[in-house]
């Protein structure tokens, strides 16, 4: 039986309806569970999978892998066994965002390795598969019997001309200033947001929150009806959770000893993490004296759940934080920029105990990110030439680890940055910029001290930036109501978390903008929703904070360089007249080669004249310029006339002709083989020539295609030539097809 569910989406303001068709039953009948999300013509498939027997890690063993189909946009791969191979960038952050939607809504307890792989069948190139895919996963688990606790229904919204748009094509994101992704869970919650916009002010970007929501609940009623019509059950399943008896053990001998460690100001946090460490030895050695026959795990969670209500409890009903600071106040934040004179921008930002080193590259518009043929097919973007890379190494937080490489969470977090700087930067900006991000520190939102680090470094390198940019984490400590656990009781949010208040609480929700408005949110729940009442909140609140902290910047640095520094790149264009051409490229691009090897410049050419030459340093491009201006060097042969005859001297002697000077400074020219003589030789040989001898050729200007220079010795053999004037010859003799091979270049 297959079973199909249908929902519109209407476009606000454009009041176009489109449909949203929900499949299952057709497709991969084996897997726990299988649906299919069609949009336009394009369809995403989803399957869910969890094995019966409990893992033996001690957190939600869930794995999201979406993967990108080259058959599915009509392409083949580009490697060289032309298979799908590896993923890229944009197939991590997409499986990061279905998996940050979805693993809030599995039980408490449940350890259970769950895959969840999504497969794209279609893709016409108008509608993203990445929000589709969303939606496959929450019908496919909803529609299985792994327990979940959804559905939950996803949409995309853009903003263009001021008018909301719901699940936008991909032509008018191009014009979009605002992309945000919101996942609703029913009763109008919120489980997750991803957003950059272009400075989108806060009440319109709230605004698009609340009716991105209310078009996800068409989407979760739907998936609802197929549930009910599938008649799904649910497979019971063991609950792994510490014992009553062993919590309550713990909560009466370790609370005391807990809450002193929490309300201890003068802790940092390796002092901290140290003091409950020796407490929690303690307690697991009194543990397992009284209880021989428990589990580790029941051991640790026992101790880990008493940790967590004691911490919780403190910010709930004392309203106090373990650093001592107000619920809305920040850690102490300063700046520094310009620590490293030979880079073209430098900054350090730090907030509390998290230290951000960030660095500004400038290189070539030829050094710009391509993307791969499937992301060009779906998204449309060929290259970009402004890139963060977030760089987070083990002893950030005291620990070992091994080094190279990028793992999903650096990659994730360095996504967030960049969109949140990428709307300041000039669109028509010269060069390809770089920016890292190396956390130094980390206790807590380490990817929005990058943003403001980053800000800092490209105001610090000269670039124009529209606006200075600053982000904060919020977080959220929350009680549910014991007779509706949907529903939150009471709740406190928390400004600028901490690491600690991150992993013991609820929510961390990332905002990052201008004074002026929003550039990037990023909302990572750990509860199966929240309130809009509670989004709006939090917005708010990291808005005031975000304004706070770039009053901070701007006394560090208010305002760009107005000019880059000395040391900084350069780009220059360089005329070379076609008739030139062929001797500033030299053969086979010789001299162009030559040119970035000794100087370190990158050349591109402009169009068939102008060439656009990159030098990493004023230096570099002052060396660059006197090479060109050697290599196109040539006054002598502004006194060529066209058609006279001059003697040149031979140089070499190669199988396809010989090279010969015309006069002494001049770089040497082909003469091929088809125009020394009349008869068909094979080597020059064949004629007598040798190099240091003297023959008389003809000059007939430089190819307009290619700027070689012609001359020819033929044309001279022939009796006609005893009546040719040597120096006013203006005739043009066909040097085509039927004369054989053209000479080469001077170069």
């Amino acid at each position: 039986m297959v079973l199909v569910c249908t929902t519109f989406l209407m476009c606000c303001g454009l009041f176009s309806r489109r449909k949203l068709e929900i499949s299952s039953g057709r497709f991969a009948r084996f897997a726990d569970g299988s649906a299919v999300v069609q949009l336009g013509d394009t369809s995403v498939m989803v399957t869910a999978v969890s094995k019966t027997k409990p893992s033996l890690s001690q957190f939600m063993p869930l794995v999201v892998d979406y993967r990108q189909k080259a058959a599915a946009a009509g392409r083949i791969p580009t490697n060289y066994l032309r298979r799908e191979m590896g993923t890229t960038d944009n197939e991590i952050l997409t499986s990061r965002l279905i998996d940050r939607a979805i693993r809030p809504l599995f039980p408490h307890g449940y350890f259970y390795d769950t895959q969840v792989l999504c497969n794209l069948l279609a893709v016409d190139g108008v509608n993203d598969p990445d929000v589709l895919a969303l939606n496959a996963a929450s019908a496919a688990l909803s529609l299985s019997d792994i327990p979940w606790h959804g559905p939950i229904g996803a949409v995309r919204m853009g903003m263009v001309d001021g008018e909301l748009l719901i699940n936008p094509t991909r032509k008018e994101m191009t014009s979009s200033t605002l992309n945000l992704i919101v996942a609703g869970a029913p009763s109008s919650q919120v489980v997750m947001i991803e957003a950059s916009a272009e400075n989108v002010l806060q009440q319109d970007f709230c605004h698009a929150v609340k009716v991105g929501v209310k078009h996800t609940q068409q989407i979760i009623l739907a998936i609802q009806q197929l549930a009910r019509e599938q008649k799904v059950t649910k497979r019971t399943f063991k609950v792994f959770s510490a014992p009553t008896d062993m919590v309550e053990h713990v909560r009466q001998s370790s609370s005391k000893k807990i809450y002193a460690v929490f309300t201890d100001y003068t802790h940092d946090k390796i002092s901290r993490d140290e003091a409950i460490n020796k407490v929690r030895l303690e307690t697991e050695e009194d543990l397992k004296e009284r209880f021989p026959q428990a589990d580790p795990y029941e051991v640790i969670e026992s101790f880990n759940t008493v940790s967590k209500e004691v911490f919780r409890n403190l910010v709930l009903n004392e309203y106090k934080r373990c650093d001592g600071r107000e619920l809305t106040a920040l850690r102490n934040i300063s700046c520094d920029v310009d620590l490293f004179k030979p880079l073209h921008g430098s900054a350090l930002f730090q907030r509390g105990q998290t230290q951000v080193l960030s660095s500004v590259t400038f290189d070539s518009l030829e050094s710009s990110v391509k993307a791969d043929i499937i992301t060009t097919a779906l998204s449309g973007i060929k290259s970009k030439n402004f890139m963060l890379h977030y760089e987070f190494p083990p002893y950030a937080t005291n620990e070992t680890g091994k080094m190279g490489g990028i793992n999903r969470r650096e990659l994730g977090h360095g996504a967030l940055a960049e969109k949140a700087l990428r709307p300041v930067i000039p669109k028509d900006f010269p060069f390809t910029i770089r920016v890292t991000a190396e956390v130094l520190e980390s206790n807590g939102s380490s990817s929005m001290a990058s943003a403001c680090a980053g800000s800092l470094a490209l105001m610090d390198a000269g670039v124009p930036i529209s606006s200075a940019v600053a982000g904060v984490a919020v977080g959220l400590i929350s009680k549910a109501n014991p007779e509706k656990p949907a529903e939150m009781q009471d709740y406190r949010l928390l400004t600028d978390i901490l690491g600690i208040e991150d992993y013991l609480g609820d929510m961390d929700f990332k905002l990052a903008g201008t004074n002026k408005g929003i550039t990037a949110l990023q909302a990572d729940v750990k509860i199966p929703g929240l309130p809009l009442k509670v989004v709006m909140e939090a917005i708010q609140q990291a808005t005031v904070a975000k304004r706070e902290i770039l009053g901070i910047m701007n006394k560090c640095t208010a305002k760009p360089r107005a000019t880059r520094k000395e040391n900084g790149p350069v780009v220059e264009n360089v005329r070379v007249p076609v008739s030139r051409r062929a001797r500033f490229v030299g053969p086979g691009g010789y001299n162009l080669r030559r040119l970035q090897a000794q100087t370190g410049v990158t050349i591109s050419q402009m169009d068939e004249e102008t060439f656009s030459v990159f030098a990493p340093t004023p230096g570099a491009m002052n060396e660059a310029q006197d090479f060109i201006s050697e290599i196109c060097k040539d006054d002598q042969e502004q006194q060529l006339e066209f058609g006279a005859i001059y003697t040149a001297t031979i140089i070499e002697i190669r199988d396809i002709g010989v090279m010969v000077k015309l006069y002494p400074n001049m770089s040497a020219v082909l003469l091929h083989n088809s125009q020394l003589d009349h008869k068909r030789i094979k080597h020059p040989s064949a004629l007598g020539l040798e190099v240091g001898q003297q023959i008389q050729v003809k000059y007939f200007g430089r190819d307009p295609t290619d700027g070689r220079m012609r001359i020819s010795r033929k044309v001279l053999q022939s009796p006609a030539a005893t009546v040719v004037k040597t120096l006013s010859e203006k005739q043009s003799i066909s040097m085509g097809p039927s004369d054989g091979h053209t000479t080469s270049g001077d170069l």
